[in-house]
């Protein structure tokens, strides 16, 4: 099925949680649980109420009404080894699913599993369902037919390496330090561990920030004509850094790691340009300045020319096109 995996909560990476799936018939905004109700029913105790939910399982619950953290914090003290959000509109892009729909509207962006920013109790996994998936299971499951629902964490490309990944922007405070402190134990970790930088820019078609007749919505947030997309890290449109300098610096650390990290993972020239440019550029006055990137560069030992070379034939930043 087709779902959306939580930004919250620990799962067991390279394992999976096979369980009978029971849905609570509630939104389960509500912390004291009722663990009596929900489908498939079950069998009355000596109360008249049905048994509850017989552990392990898990709670299937619907979307809407308090945050996505809360539904799972109150699922996990019912006992629940995980949750299936079960969403309730249809993405717009998904036609089958919007002409069987009775709703008159649908989401135009796929919906994220946040986290509001207390979840760091949350130890169980959860998914988001997209509607048309959640209600072909919900159905079963209100005729009171048993469903069992695997939930797979499977690790990529197993071998004798450990794989870590960092996602990031050049202006993330909270991976500062990590990338200023991390860069011996990366490249004394050498062939036993592989690792890949990510860049996390925003879909600015998706957002909405390129028009339908091209024009650029959200101006310097983004480059390419509105496609790609960061946000302000000052909160000042008017001076500062800017979202499109963000993208621009992104793309920059990508084509750096292409050319320096991406054939042994290690990538010692991309970890010193990280550090070299947090010591040197990371200001509003000369994040964008070329004499200071050149620096980092040459101090680096990174190649200018090269790397300016990638950002332009990845696709560059002006045109209204797809960057590679």
């Amino acid at each position: 099925y087709d779902h959306r995996e939580a930004l919250f909560g620990v799962p067991p990476y390279g394992g999976s949680i096979a369980q009978n799936v029971y849905y609570a018939d509630s939104d389960l905004c509500d912390p004291n649980v009722d663990t009596s109700k929900g489908y498939p029913e079950r069998p009355k105790g000596d109360n008249g109420k049905q048994e509850p939910w017989p552990a392990p399982y898990i709670l299937m619950v619907d979307r809407g009404g308090c945050t996505f953290v809360k539904k799972v914090r109150n699922a996990q003290r019912s006992g629940a080894a995980g949750v299936i959000i079960a969403d309730n509109t249809c993405l717009c892009s998904d036609s089958e699913c919007v002409a069987n729909s009775n709703m008159p509207t649908c989401e135009t962006a796929e919906p994220i599993m946040a986290d509001d920013g207390s979840g760091s109790d949350i130890s169980i996994p959860s998914f988001l369902m997209f509607k048309r998936d959640a209600d072909a299971v919900k159905t079963e499951l209100l005729a009171n037919r048993p469903v069992q629902i695997e939930m797979a964490w499977a690790l990529p490309s197993p071998d004798d390496r450990v794989e870590y990944d960092l996602w990031t922007v050049p202006t993330d405070v909270v991976s500062r330090e990590f990338l200023k402190n991390f860069k011996d134990a990366a490249i004394a970790l050498g062939e036993h561990a592989y690792f890949t930088p990510h860049m996390y820019i925003y879909d600015g078609v998706r957002s909405h920030c390129q028009g339908n007749d091209g024009e650029n919505m959200c101006y310097n947030l983004c480059t390419n004509n509105g496609r790609y997309c960061a946000t302000d890290p000052d909160n000042d449109l008017e001076r500062g850094i800017s979202g499109a300098d963000v993208v621009k610096e992104s793309l920059r650390r990508i084509c750096i790691w292409k050319h320096y990290g991406e054939q042994d993972g290690v990538g010692k020239e991309w970890w010193n340009y990280i550090v070299e440019f947090m010591e040197r550029c990371n200001t509003p006055d000369y994040f964008m300045n070329e004499d200071c990137v050149k620096d980092a560069y040459k101090h680096s030992g990174v190649n200018a020319d090269l790397i300016n070379g990638c950002m332009k034939d990845s696709g560059g930043l002006e045109k209204d096109a797809s960057n590679a």
